[in-house]
């Protein structure tokens, strides 16, 4: 295996800083999405995390490992929600500042959900890009500490505990289906996963527009692309021009990547929420849908992250009415 930054045994040790800090979430068998789709299906519930999402892991290992002297002067982080979500619930149990730098796109209930845990909300441009602008400055004007949302092998290493406690619920799984957008989540899941079974399947899948990794994995290099609201909004923004470990790990370790449309995105909350009663992000439900539709082949034992449900009620509401795609982008 290539040498990366993030090693198979920073995942384990980050499970060590992690432990009684976040959930172990279950990994439980979907019995009905099994039915449906003729596949053996495991759902790891992330969704369950104190956050709501998976993110706190990957955020926790991060701010927990900041040396005193930068927990004093507080941390910044750029987020699409998660992320902001995770930072700020780490900084608020450690007692330090955060500040979380969001851009337009980001829906209301995810900026309401980071200030309700303490956390300042600053709202800059209209890509996440553009967000990264304003946190450079507030780190070389406040000397805050930035903890990036994917591109950090702390972050990277806490993310992928996720695959050790699946594989070590299911060590018979053939192949992880994991949401893909800077490729935090998808690189420590990798790593974590292949050196446990080197024969399982990574398989990344995103939206079929504005997905940055995707994009990139198919330049040879990391490249920006335009972003849009998305019912996996989760998975928008760009993986950094300067990227320094996510995109050469997704590139070597997964297997292969596959992107979704956003009717079929909708289409797999609506089933999981039907046969699971599991209220998911459109993000999350993104491997579901390339089951239903046959890009990712419905063999052997599979397992899948449900990352998140933090997704405001009333646009679910309407996903579940099977209002047209168009009018849910308009309100999502």
């Amino acid at each position: 295996m290539t040498a990366f930054a993030v090693t198979p045994r920073d995942v384990y040790r980050a499970q060590q800083t992690l432990a009684g800090r976040v959930q172990r979430t279950p990994l439980v068998p979907a019995f009905g999405l099994s039915r449906e789709l003729g596949a053996d299906i495991s759902l790891k519930l992330e969704c369950f995390q104190d956050t709501m999402a998976f993110k706190q892991r990957g955020a926790t290992n991060a701010v927990a490992n900041l040396p005193a002297d930068k927990r004093q002067r507080g941390v910044v982080a750029v987020s699409t929600g998660n992320h902001g979500r995770g930072v700020a619930y780490a900084a608020k149990r450690l007692g330090i500042r955060a500040v979380i730098v969001m851009s337009r796109l980001v829906p209301e209930n995810k900026i309401r959900a980071i200030r309700d845990l303490g956390a300042e909300v600053q709202i800059h441009g209209d890509s996440q890009d553009e967000a990264f602008e304003r946190q450079a400055e507030l780190e070389a004007q406040e000397g805050l500490t930035p903890v990036l949302p994917f591109d950090h092998p702390d972050v990277i290493a806490g993310q992928g505990t996720i695959a050790l406690e699946m594989l070590a619920d299911r060590p018979d799984l053939d192949t992880l289906l994991v949401p893909l957008s800077g490729g935090g989540l998808i690189a420590g899941m990798a790593i974590a996963a292949k050196a446990i079974a080197p024969d399982i399947k990574v398989v990344g899948i995103s939206m079929d527009h504005g997905a940055a990794m995707a994009a990139s994995l198919r330049a040879g290099k990391p490249v920006a692309v335009t972003e849009g609201p998305s019912l996996a909004d989760s998975l928008g923004g760009g993986i950094g021009l300067d990227n320094a470990h996510t995109f050469a790990m997704t590139r070597e370790l997964v297997d292969d990547v596959v992107l979704v449309s956003e009717a079929e995105i909708a289409a797999a909350m609506r089933l999981i929420y039907r046969e699971e009663r599991v209220v998911a992000e459109g993000a999350c439900t993104v491997g579901i849908a390339a089951l239903m539709t046959g890009r990712v082949a419905a063999e052997g034992a599979i397992g899948v992250p449900i990352t998140g449900r933090n997704i405001d009620p009333e646009l679910f509401r309407r996903v579940l009415a099977e209002e047209p795609v168009e009018t849910l982008l308009g309100a999502s």
